[in-house]
């Protein structure tokens, strides 16, 4: 233990030298001063652990001396045992409201000094321990109620950033009142109270399907938890593995630490497999496995770990004629087509179109500080008369398009850039030369690049009808033109 100081303040030589000798073989520090100023002035610099002050000193005596140390800062929490001979009950009392701790009597007995000394030493040290402990804890509840107020700060931001999501991405995000809209809003609806089940949802490109998908998970019980969209046509297949489940460092060339994949990443989420019928069969096999026990493995790990990950799968393919063609698991999809929501095409539900015309012509006007403008009957006509390959996104697309070329004026009928009429013009390539014929480039890869770009024109955008032209699978065009993902 180490030596705790005392300091004795006493104007008798004698009792200085007699009390420090046996207190000093007890193994403490002896201090001494011989009057009360010094003792003070002492006791501010050295803070001892014990004071043992007499009372019958000469100018400033024992009461004195110690009222004047409990009005110093450094000293007033030193405990003082006063040493005298007086014992009347009033010299006691005043030299307890001095601020003393416990008197010894003169002639005192170096036994009983030494218990009392040991005695008020220990109070000394428990004393500064709870109050050390006391400021731990103050430190601490200090340190908590910050943590609190920033974890509540950020709760009410994530509470309002949930509020704004799902006011973006639920029942509210859907536009139209056609029959074939009630009946999605009704389905999605319905899957609300089953956070556990499987959806897949089917339609073309374009019809909205990530929307279907955010709409279920943000009215569902998963709705503060994370929603993790995927296209599976962009996961590239050396990856595909390490993306889905996550690897840990030193599993392959490049693994430099332990990465979470999106089943992690979306725990007690939902998980959104956008084009599931392009993920490649080995890849299937493993999915299956995660969907049956809800365990993945990471890549290079040997332990599972439990996820609690809700499923919605989307395709714009015909999923049963690749079962039969052997390139889509059937076990699979019947664990994904646990409930099955189908979207239609925008030309199948036309109904909707003036409604969502002027939903894009106030969203796009609030975004450029602009009053949403009139349509006039021609461009109306113009878009009533169109098919839609691209659907939803490709309208979209053709009303900002329109109101900025209108400037915020009227959208006119020349504003209306139809895709469909482009390739007509662009596919009139004169094999035999005719002037202002595009021709095929020589290059192999620079004609495979303009004939997908060709196809891709045609079908206004729409990536499995451009696949479907040129007799392709749709990866192909995907790695030819990333963006189209």
């Amino acid at each position: 233990m180490t030596p705790e100081k005392i300091l004795i303040i006493d104007d008798n030589p004698a009792n200085i030298g007699l009390l420090s000798e046996a207190l000093e073989r007890k193994g403490h520090e002896i201090l001494a001063a011989s009057d009360g100023d010094s003792g003070v002035r002492i006791a501010g610099l050295a803070k001892p652990a014990l004071i043992l002050l007499d009372v019958m000193m000469p100018l400033l005596d024992g009461m004195a001396t110690c009222r004047k140390l409990k009005m110093t800062e450094a000293a007033r929490d030193i405990p003082v045992i006063f040493i005298t001979a007086r014992q009347d009950t009033e010299s006691v009392l005043s030299g307890f409201r001095s601020g003393a701790v416990d008197y010894i009597h003169k002639p005192f007995h170096l036994e009983e000094v030494l218990s009392r000394v040991e005695t008020h030493l220990q109070i000394g040290r428990l004393t500064r321990e709870l109050r050390a402990r006391n400021e731990e804890l103050e430190t601490e509840i200090a340190r908590r109620c910050e943590a609190e107020e920033a974890r509540r700060t950020a709760d009410e931001r994530y509470s309002r950033l949930s509020a704004d999501e799902a006011l973006r991405w639920g029942i509210s995000g859907f536009v139209g009142e056609s029959r074939t809209v009630r009946k999605i809003l009704e389905e999605i609806k319905r899957v609300y109270r089953f956070a556990n089940t499987s959806v897949l949802i089917q339609g073309e490109s374009g019809t909205g399907k990530e929307l279907v998908s955010r709409a279920i998970h943000h009215g569902s019980a998963r709705a503060a938890a994370p929603f993790i969209p995927v296209n599976c046509v962009a996961i590239p297949a050396e990856l595909a593995e390490s993306m889905l489940f996550g690897h840990v460092r030193g599993a392959f060339t490049g693994a430099t630490s332990d990465r979470k994949g999106w089943f992690e990443l979306a725990n007690y989420g939902t998980l959104f497999l956008d084009e599931i019928g392009d993920m490649p069969l080995p890849l299937q096999g493993k999915l299956l496995r995660v969907l049956e026990d809800g365990q993945i493995l990471a890549v290079g790990s040997t332990k599972p770990i439990q996820v609690d990950v809700r499923v919605i799968a989307a395709s714009n393919a015909d999923l049963p004629a690749k079962i039969l063609d052997g390139s889509f698991r059937q076990d699979l999809y019947f664990r994904l087509a646990r409930y099955v929501v189908d979207i239609p095409p925008l030309r199948e539900r036309l109904d909707d179109l003036s409604l969502l015309v002027s939903h894009f012509l106030r969203l796009f006007s609030n975004e450029m500080g602009m009053s949403p403008p009139a349509v006039s009957p021609e461009a109306m006509a113009l878009l009533e008369s169109y098919t839609f390959p691209g659907n939803v996104r490709e309208l979209k697309n053709l009303i900002e398009r329109a109101l900025i070329e209108s400037g915020g004026g009227p959208i006119q009928e020349r504003h209306i850039h139809l895709l469909e009429a482009v390739p007509r013009r662009q596919c009139s390539a004169n094999v035999e030369g005719s002037s202002g014929a595009e021709t095929i480039p020589l290059n192999l890869d620079a004609a495979e690049q303009l004939l997908i770009q060709r196809a891709l024109n045609q079908a206004g955008g729409n990536v499995a009808e451009a696949a479907r032209l040129l007799g392709v699978n749709r990866s192909r065009i995907y790695r030819r033109f990333p963006n189209q993902v």
